[in-house]
Parts: structure tokens; C-alpha cells; sequence
């Protein structure tokens, strides 16, 4: 925690996320996310601390339902695998489709329908070999209905039959297949067709965050804890309704990032201190970088 002025900041900073391969031998996978459109910079990345990174997010055009990009992505993804693969040759690059600005009623209507389907799983497969990526990962946040989360189901698995068919027709090594999934499935709209993604997909990527943050609570908050005694907004509670997605599938995800509040009272400033609403912009959102910043300067 940082005070600065009225504002309190509760934040977790961890960089990797970590699975445990279904083999004898424990390994760890680190991985990684990286937004194109955040102002971090590529060459600010450190591969050589990862497994795997993940380059988000190419869009979903909402009349043909392939995947979309504009310049400005073009030129970055253009680069990311490149760069990566300089510093690091062994670290394995996946292209993210959605993210948190993704048109939730585009991604509905495309689950929805065959020919929707299919024209976004080619897309993808052809975006992910043109830009050299070695995977594929869909951050659908979130499905909202019980025939979202039936239609996303079967995306999967379409999805690695066209993966695995591909590989076999090109001669190149199949694609990974992975999503990024709320912290708890339980907690409505955030449900997932947990079998299916245990069936046809690599990994998921849990994101456990976000459980406080500054437009929702007006109380300071942990966004990513561990425990919390006192209500369900845990990490640990979170990942218990998962209970049938095994272990060797789940990657569970960590913030760098954090929320800032404005203090009611700057002598009251723990956690669970009454406050009245985001800090420093808008939604009190502060990356890696910021936060470094403003522990500097105050």
C-alpha cells in the first residue's frame, strides 16, 4: 500500500502465471500477457523470464467474424514474435483474441452460429501462422447466458479439430489452444463450460483479480486476494469452483497492476478504508510502470 495525498493504493504485482505440466517431472509454465494497445512497450519486455507471452488482442469483425486488426496493431503484432524470439529463441508466443474491450454481442452471435464459427476459427489459424505465433487464446469476458456458455463449448472443440487438421495438412507443429477465464465460474454471468475446456483446450488462464476496485466498493480492497474470511472475492474461493477443471489446466493468472481510492479519511487508510470513489483518472486504474512512478515521487 502507498499513500499519496488522499489516495491509498492495494495492489499485487506478480508477472508470471503458473501450470503444472500433466508429467512426472514438475515443471512450471510462466507466462505472460502484453496489451498492444498499453503504452509498454515490447522491447520493455524481458522474455528470458518467461515461458510464455501472450500478444492481445485482435478483435472480431462484427459482419464477417474473422479477426480484425488496425494498422497500429498490425505494425505491433508484426514485431512482437520477432523481438521476443531474438532475445529468447525458446519462448512460445500466442496470439489473445478478445480482452476487456471486446464486444460482448459480436462473440455471442459468433458462438451462435456454424458458419460464424467457422469463419472465425479459420481467421484465427491463418492470423496466428502469418505473425509466427505458436498458439491460440480466446479472452472471452464474459459469456452471459446458459446458450453462451453451451455455443462456447462447442467453439472448442471445432476449434481443435481445425487446429489439429491444419497441423496435419501443413506439416507444421499444431497450434496450443488456450482462454483466459474469470476467477470463479460460480459467480453469474462468469460461468464456463468447464468439461469442454478441460477436453479441448491446452490450459486456462484464471484471471483472479479485480475481486475490489475503486468503481465498484468504497472501501479499500485487495483486488487479488489470496484469502478473504469474510466474503466469497478470493482467489482461493474462486479457484475452488473450478473443482472440474483439472490442476494440470489451470494457469493461474496475477495482476501487474493496481487501483488507486480516494480516502475519506487520511489517517484511516488500511485496508477497509472508507473511500469515495477512484483516484489519479477515471477508474483509479494504474499499470506496473505508474505505479513504480508515483512510489518515487511521494
Amino acid at each position: 500500500m502507498v499513500l499519496t495525498k488522499k489516495i491509498i493504493f492495494v495492489f499485487h504485482i506478480f508477472l508470471i502465471s503458473l501450470k503444472l505440466h500433466p508429467a512426472k517431472a514438475q515443471t512450471w509454465i510462466k507466462a505472460g500477457y502484453w496489451d498492444s494497445s498499453s503504452e509498454f512497450p515490447i522491447s520493455h519486455i524481458n522474455p528470458s523470464i518467461f515461458t510464455h507471452l501472450l500478444c492481445g488482442f485482435a478483435n472480431l469483425d462484427s459482419t464477417s467474424y474473422q479477426l480484425s486488426l488496425t494498422p497500429s496493431e498490425e505494425e505491433q503484432f508484426a514485431k512482437f514474435t520477432v523481438a521476443l524470439k531474438q532475445k529468447n529463441p525458446s519462448v512460445t508466443a500466442l496470439l489473445s483474441i478478445g480482452g476487456q474491450r471486446a464486444n460482448y454481442t459480436n462473440f455471442s452471435s459468433m458462438v451462435s452460429n456454424y458458419s460464424y464459427r467457422k469463419s472465425f476459427i479459420d481467421s484465427s489459424i491463418k492470423m496466428a501462422r502469418f505473425y509466427d505465433f505458436q498458439g491460440l487464446d480466446l479472452c472471452w469476458m464474459y459469456p452471459r447466458t446458459g446458450s453462451d456458455v453451451f455455443n462456447m463449448g462447442t467453439l472448442s472443440g471445432e476449434w481443435q479439430d481445425a487446429i489439429e487438421l491444419e497441423a496435419r495438412n501443413s506439416g507444421q507443429s499444431q497450434l496450443l489452444l488456450t482462454a483466459m477465464v474469470g476467477h470463479s465460474p460460480g459467480n453469474y454471468p462468469r460461468t464456463y463450460p468447464i468439461d469442454s475446456l478441460q477436453r479441448h483446450l491446452n490450459w486456462v488462464h484464471v484471471m483472479a483479480t479485480d475481486c475490489y476496485t475503486p468503481m465498484r466498493m468504497n472501501v479499500t480492497g485487495p483486488h487479488a486476494a489470496l484469502f478473504d474470511p469474510n466474503s466469497s472475492a478470493s482467489t482461493d474461493h474462486g479457484i475452488e469452483e473450478y473443482g472440474g477443471l483439472s490442476s494440470r489446466r489451470l494457469d493461474l493468472c496475477l495482476p501487474c497492476y493496481g487501483f488507486a481510492w480516494t480516502l475519506l479519511n487520511l489517517e484511516d487508510n488500511g485496508v477497509g478504508a472508507p473511500a469515495t470513489g477512484p483516484a489519479l483518472n477515471k477508474y483509479g486504474f494504474q499499470n506496473y510502470e505508474e505505479i513504480l512512478n508515483l512510489i518515487q515521487k511521494y
